[in-house]
Order: structure tokens, then sequence, then C-alpha cells
């Protein structure tokens, strides 16, 4: 699947380019504006580092919420206290659209990470045209050199870097242009989750970067868990977008993880 996507990406980004060259995307608003930091507000002591995703559908389990407002959702989000918002750009597999990320731009002031598969530095260019703070970069669809080039190029522009991993053998994509290290707890050959890869993975991880943990972090216990044994953050998407109102469903659970870390203080 995760080639297929990148087939499809390379003849995608062939055509934006065509209607859309680097030099009209230089001139948007956003281009110039400040960017918010991803791996320091995943840091805050006050918050419990929730990256909050607004994502309508994926390859993997098809329509999730067709319905979702980005505007309600993403500043629901932040008022239940996420530190973070992720939005999927992805048209094609994802339903997703630049429109949404310039969206939630609009409405709110939190670091807000590009959720797309990046393979060129025209993306790159276009995330900070659409108010992007952070880039996802996918070790397992990139060559450790293209990461580095991109991961460069990014911060070049100002941009943090979000770098996944799926396993050891993709630890040799990380370098200085990394700002922050997320692992997939989803297995890409046949889609199983596993959360318990976070936990193995984290030992071989820089004790100064940023790190989160991604993908079936369902249960509130599992995320206090991983919160104590070092991870800073979390992406949550489907979980909460499988909810009518997802804001509401990033509250309850973010109320959930938090009595669990009391719970877990108590007990020591």
């Amino acid at each position: 699947m995760l080639q297929k996507i990148i087939a499809h990406k390379r003849k995608e980004v062939e055509q934006r380019q065509a209607l859309y060259p680097v030099a009209l995307l230089e001139r948007s608003i956003f281009f110039d504006t400040p960017v918010v930091s991803l791996r320091k507000y995943l840091q805050r002591t006050d918050r419990l580092g929730i990256i909050a995703e607004f994502k309508r559908r994926s390859p993997s389990r098809g329509v999730i919420n067709a319905y979702a407002d980005v505007e309600q959702v993403t500043i629901g989000y932040m008022q239940a206290g996420a530190s973070a918002l992720s939005v999927l750009t992805d048209e094609h597999f994802f339903g997703g659209r630049n429109e949404d990320l310039q969206t939630a731009r609009k409405f709110n002031y939190c670091p807000i990470l590009r959720k797309d598969f990046v393979i060129s530095e025209y993306q790159i260019v276009e995330a900070r045209s659409i108010g992007a703070d952070a880039i996802l970069l996918i070790a397992a669809a990139l060559q450790p050199g293209e990461t580095r080039r991109l991961a460069a190029f990014a911060h070049s522009l100002g941009l943090e870097v979000l770098l996944e991993l799926h396993d050891e053998s993709e630890l040799g994509h990380l370098d200085e242009h990394i700002d922050v290290v997320g692992i997939n707890n989803r297995n890409l050959a046949d889609f199983s989750v596993d959360t318990d890869t976070s936990l193995r993975l984290l030992p071989h991880l820089p004790k100064e970067m940023a790190k989160i943990s991604e993908s079936g972090l369902q249960d509130p216990a599992t995320v206090a868990h991983l919160k104590t044994a070092g991870f800073d953050g979390f992406l949550i998407g489907e979980g909460f977008m499988k909810h009518a109102r997802p804001e509401l469903a990033c509250r309850e659970f973010i109320k959930a993880v938090q009595t669990n870390l009391k719970e877990a203080v108590s007990a020591s």
C-alpha cells in the first residue's frame, strides 16, 4: 500500500508543480509567518503531548468521519487540551486537502503538522505556504540520504521535522535535522498494531530528541504507561475521529489519561 501511495504521490506532485509553481506558493500570506515549535509544545509540562489529528478516511479503515467540520473539530481539540494538531492533506487515499490545514491555521495558534507523504522539496514549500509548522517524513518511504536532504531543506524554510520509524532497521534515518521522532506501532506489511513497538525502540532513540508514539493508542492506560516510560507525545487520529464529536472524545480521553497518571503516582 505504501508503494502504491508513493507512486501516486509522484504523479500528483508533478501535476501540482505545473499548476502552482514555487514562485506562486512563496507569495502566500503564510510563507513568512513565524513557525510555532512542535517540539517545544510536546515538551511542555502543562500538557500531555497529544497531537490530535483531523482525518476523514484511511486506506486500511475506509471512511472514518466524512462529515466532520475542520473549524469545529480543531478548535475543540485545542480547547480539550491537545498540544498540537495534525491535518491530513492527502486527498486520493485519505480524503484530505490543503484547504483543511489552511482552515485549521486560520482558527488556531498551536503547532500544526502537515500529515502527508513527503517525497520532494516542492511539497515542503507547499507545506510552508499553507500554514504548517512541521512536516512528516516517513523512513519507510525514503532512503536515508533523501531523509537528510528533505529534513535539511525543511529547516532552511523554518519548518520542524517529524520522522516516523517502524522498526530498528530505520534508525539510520535519524540525524541533527530531526526535531521529533515518532514510533508508528502499525506493521506496514499487515496493518496489525502493537504498542510494544514503541517501548522496544525507545532505548535506541536520542535522549535529547522529542519522542512520540503513533497508532493503536485507544486505551488511556496505555498512553499513561508510555508517558511514564519517557514518551513526550502521542499522535491520535482514528481514536477521536470515529466519534460523531471528535473534540469531545479528545477531551474525555485526556481526562482519563490524567487520571491514570495520578493513580500511578499515588500507587508509587
